[in-house]
């Protein structure tokens, strides 16, 4: 297993490639992310949709979700939440800020078109027809909750979700083996969605699924438009999600193990041997 200390030396690493990786490649392997997470939205929402215990209904949910952060880890994707670690190789002043808005930019507006992809395709494909209508009725209901969120809450709960995920993905990097990684990232993933903090890229999911299910299915709700679905959720919960991720975990790790910390990694033979020549003085 990997120490603290070595996994914020490696992802320092991690977010130089990612960060230098082509505009187009970016958006794909968002595209990618946006995609699992929209998979592991609709069988969250399906796994629970006929449970009549709301808490039990719940759980069973957020079992079935951390499914979408295990093909973001494993399959190989850029997730924007996920990618607020990036902070770590800026202050550590391998990267300019620039090329990390830059990453976050491209990744998430694939992870937006990738989201809503699967919730045309749920939509499209009938699945909401499952258990005689009742999923269309859970889907629509998730997205119009999500609509009619407060901004200071969707903001705070956007905070908390995203301490959780970017901790999944830290916790993940201390495993040496697929199996570790799976069972490291699970528990934080479930935690989010349990407690019902909100990820904007999720988000991005169950609103969209929410606003095509409801349109095909003719089904009204209140506060369920695509302005509410900016205003009271994206924008807000990815604030939030901001916060979360790249102030206090990012920054707070760069602190705790990272600054003033000697002996960081680098990435060419000169740079090395600066430091062997420095090392000598």
């Amino acid at each position: 297993m990997h120490s603290p200390l070595e996994i914020a030396r490696n992802y320092i690493e991690v977010s130089i490639h990612k960060a230098n990786l082509s505009a187009f490649k970016m958006t794909i392997l968002g595209i990618f992310a946006g995609l699992f997470i929209g998979f592991a939205g609709i069988a969250s929402t399906t796994a629970s949709s006929t449970v009549s215990d709301p808490s039990l209904a719940k759980l069973l949910g957020a079992a079935v979700f951390p499914a979408g952060m295990a093909m973001v880890l494993i399959a190989g994707s850029e997730l924007f939440t996920g990618n607020n670690l990036i902070i770590l190789a800026v202050l550590e002043k391998r990267i300019p800020a620039w090329k990390m808005l830059r990453n976050w930019f491209y990744v998430y507006f694939g992870n937006f078109a990738g989201a809503a992809f699967v919730a045309l395709g749920v939509a499209l494909g009938g699945t909401p027809d499952l258990f005689g209508g009742k999923l269309a009725e859970s889907v629509v209901a998730a997205g119009a909750a999500r609509c009619n969120l407060d901004f200071g809450q969707a903001v705070v709960r956007g905070i908390l979700c995203n301490i959780l995920v970017c901790i999944a993905v830290w916790m993940s990097f201390a495993a040496k083996q697929v199996s570790g990684k799976l069972l490291t990232s699970f528990w934080p993933v479930m935690l989010f969605v349990l407690c019902g903090f909100e990820h904007c890229v999720a988000d991005m999911y169950f609103g969209a699924a929410a606003l095509f299910t409801a349109h095909r299915y003719g089904i009204s709700v209140e506060g369920l438009n695509v302005i509410n679905f900016f205003v009271n959720c994206i924008i807000p919960v990815t604030i939030g999600n901001v916060i979360g991720g790249a102030g206090i975990v990012g920054c707070g790790y760069w602190l705790g193990y990272l600054r003033h910390t000697p002996l960081s990694p680098v990435s060419t033979e000169k740079e090395q041997e600066e430091v062997d020549i420095a090392e000598e003085y």
